[in-house]
């Protein structure tokens, strides 16, 4: 009992393929490359979720795009870039490094260091201004205070 318990929880804890038996090419090594690339490509719909794992129609057409150029002799940059350039490069789950997106994958550590410096900034500041504000009590107050303690 327990290990069919154990059986259903792996089986549904463990991600769902949406490729579906009609998708599947009878080439081992092309359906391997397919899954591979597939595994690479965002689902426009689900946003966060790979062509590969998605049940959505657009999912499926992808899919079956990778897999029509794979038939067709396209090499795996070709597929891709043509998968890119049907639906633009927000389709590619990791992005490229080159051209305008460098400024997009410098901007996360360039806040975070600018972050920090403006923080560290502000604390000196603010320890400066406590030195200059704490600079004690003049002679007069002073005496006043010694005249109120004695009552």
């Amino acid at each position: 009992m327990r290990a069919l318990v154990f059986a259903l929880w792996v089986a549904f804890a463990l991600p769902a393929q949406a490729v579906e038996p009609d998708e599947i090419l009878a080439d081992p090594v092309l359906e391997e490359r397919a899954r591979d690339l597939s595994k690479g490509l965002r689902c426009l719909v689900c946003r966060n979720e790979s062509i590969d794992d998605s049940n959505a129609p657009l999912a499926r057409d992808m899919r079956l795009l990778v897999r029509e150029r794979l038939v067709e002799g396209d090499n795996d940059q070709q597929v891709i870039d043509f998968i890119v350039e049907r639906y633009g490069e927000y389709v590619l789950l990791r992005p490229t490094t080159d051209g305008a997106n460098i400024f997009l994958w410098a901007a996360g550590p360039l806040m975070l260091l600018l972050a920090g410096g403006l923080g560290v900034g502000y604390v000196r500041s603010r320890a400066r201004a406590k030195d200059e504000a704490g600079s004690g009590l003049s002679a007069d107050e002073k005496a006043r205070i010694e005249e109120i303690m004695r009552g």
